[in-house]
């Protein structure tokens, strides 16, 4: 199908952008790479009268290190996430995740906030942030503000980001050394999990001494398996541990049951899957 008619504009810096959503709108739309946007507009289940492209802004892009933490701008490509030495070095689990999502197509053309900021829960890059405790950067008209990770995804495809904002940057704390393994299920390639597990622990001597681990699409937005997480912490990474720990996985989530899985076969693969992650993290 054809879009409906729209009008589009390409500002070059993160004001102009607030500024056309301003002047837009509850009518306009971001484009943040566009892979979830443009299926929809044609399918004419959206019809705004406003296309703000954000792809025009150079500091919207790129890597960088502040201090003990690792920026990446919000209109940084998949494929530039998953390319980045220094994500790599210091946050190796959004490296991870990026590299299951999709295709080499959609990696080229999707972004890390337009992802993040879409918020679908059978997406794959939600989890991961929130297991690492990132932080969002959102701008707007009366300036910028940060959110934790734990407070930007409130329900089903919908995040902290207010009306008139705009996702800047992602800020994710170092965690050097740790290992990160992202174990995802789908029933054919490229598809949307049906669950995945994004891990990441520290082992010292043998030992498990730090573990965080997210869920996704294992309810309306990603989850924390704190109960495992504690699990681990002072456990030699054995399979035997990790598999005992794993068994809470599902604790305090709420998956649905649609056509591809019921809600006690998500609960089984949070647990298969944990299992999986964590050993893989650990080596």
């Amino acid at each position: 199908m054809i879009p409906a008619q729209f009008d589009y504009v390409r500002p070059t810096t993160v004001d102009e952008a607030v500024q056309a959503l301003r002047d837009g709108g509850d009518d306009a739309k971001l484009l943040a790479g566009g892979q979830s946007l443009l299926p929809v507009l044609r399918l004419r289940m959206a019809d705004p009268s406003l296309i703000i492209d954000l792809g025009g802004i150079p500091e919207l892009k790129g890597v960088r290190e502040e201090g003990d933490k690792v920026v990446v701008g919000a209109m940084t490509s998949h494929y530039d996430v998953t390319r980045d030495e220094t994500l790599r070095q210091h946050v190796a689990l959004i490296s991870e995740a990026t590299k299951t999502v999709a295709d080499p197509q959609v990696r080229h053309r999707g972004t890390l906030g337009g992802a993040l900021a879409h918020a679908d829960p059978a997406g794959d890059l939600a989890a991961p942030a929130l297991a690492l405790d990132a932080e969002f950067v959102i701008a707007g008209q009366n300036g910028t503000r940060t959110v934790a990770a734990a407070d930007f995804f409130e329900d089903y495809f919908t995040t902290a980001i207010g009306e008139g904002e705009l996702l800047t940057e992602i800020r994710f704390p170092k965690y050097t050394g740790w290992g990160a393994r992202y174990e995802k299920f789908n029933r054919v390639a490229q598809a949307w999990s049906i669950v995945a597990v994004a891990a990441t622990v520290k082992v010292d001597g043998g030992t498990i001494s730090e573990a965080r681990i997210g869920l996704t699409n294992m309810a309306g937005t990603p989850v924390r398996a704190r109960s495992v997480e504690s699990a681990l912490v002072g456990q030699s990474a054995t399979e035997e541990n990790v598999r005992k720990a794993a068994q809470a996985a599902a604790e305090g989530t709420s998956p649905t049951a649609d056509a591809d899985a019921g809600s006690d076969y998500r609960e089984h693969l949070a647990r298969v899957l944990t299992g999986r992650a964590v050993l893989a993290a650990a080596g």
